[in-house]
């Protein structure tokens, strides 16, 4: 697990958390402070995200590849896995392809099937694929008041410190060797063939699974929550979070743990 950086604190079952694009293992913060007194809670921070290095492949499979590497890394055999946003993504190549690692799987709002990457992501992806996205991104660095005119606007109700979500978020990526180019090239690896191709597996999943879904998210709508629970066979219910955006798991922490509590003691 080579520049793979994570956080680990806590004791007893493992609960191992995945962010998606552009944040980082900063984003589960207040779920693991929940939880830390009675878990043993590891976050890790993607290649190229956090304190983690590049790789030349940044693919959906590939990141799959990087989680299981900590797991082998730190002798995880059986995990509860909650992932968000493109870490779902991420969270259901890795479900179909070591289900031996998982006790239990959440999903909460994320890249699924053909809505990978989503409709309004799309002008991002655009400007990533011109090589014009990492300068507009480097402008949050000196002004990060511009958070929430950015991709970032969408995914949260309120931004009440951008400073701080720049710092945790962009600057780790813009601060490594060609991280700007990096993250473009990341984000147009996203390809709606690696979730379609994985749908087979899905529909035989029989991981307890439990989908967490923001009412509010322009980004991933509520109907894909619902493909979700038609197409894993594991899946066990959908808790809807009225009026939670993309990023709720940050922000709405405390509505999301009782959930994975109660979740998590179902025999």
């Amino acid at each position: 697990m080579e520049g793979i950086n994570y956080v680990d604190v806590g004791q007893g079952d493992v609960a191992l958390f995945v962010h998606g694009v552009g944040t980082s293992s900063y984003l589960w913060r207040n779920v693991i402070a929940e939880l830390r007194d009675e878990r043993r809670c590891v976050a890790i921070d993607l290649p190229l995200h956090g304190g983690s290095a590049s790789r030349d492949d940044l693919s959906i499979p590939a990141l799959a590849e990087a989680v299981e590497e900590l797991c082998a890394g730190l002798g995880l055999d059986r995990v509860d896995l909650v992932a968000n946003d493109t870490g779902g993504a991420v969270a259901q190549v890795f479900a179909v392809t070591h289900p031996e690692r998982l006790r239990s799987l959440t999903l909460t709002n994320c890249d699924v099937h053909t809505n990978t990457p989503p409709e309004s992501f799309k002008p991002t992806i655009e400007l990533a694929a011109r090589g014009e996205l990492a300068p507009s991104v480097a402008v949050l660095l000196e002004r990060p008041d511009l958070l929430a005119h950015s991709a970032y606007g969408d995914g949260y109700e309120r931004i009440d410190d951008p400073a701080a979500l720049v710092e945790a978020y962009v600057r780790p990526i813009l601060a490594k060797p060609d991280g700007g180019r990096a993250l473009e090239r990341l984000l147009t690896s996203i390809d709606a063939k690696d979730l379609i191709a994985i749908e087979p597996l899905l529909t035989v999943l029989a991981v307890p699974t439990l989908v967490v879904w923001g009412t509010a998210d322009p980004t991933f709508d509520l109907s894909w929550a619902r493909w979700l629970r038609d197409t894993i066979p594991g899946v066990r219910e959908i808790v809807e979070i009225e009026g939670g955006r993309l990023f709720f798991p940050d922000e709405r922490a405390a509505e999301l743990v009782p959930h994975l509590r109660r979740f998590w003691g179902r025999p």
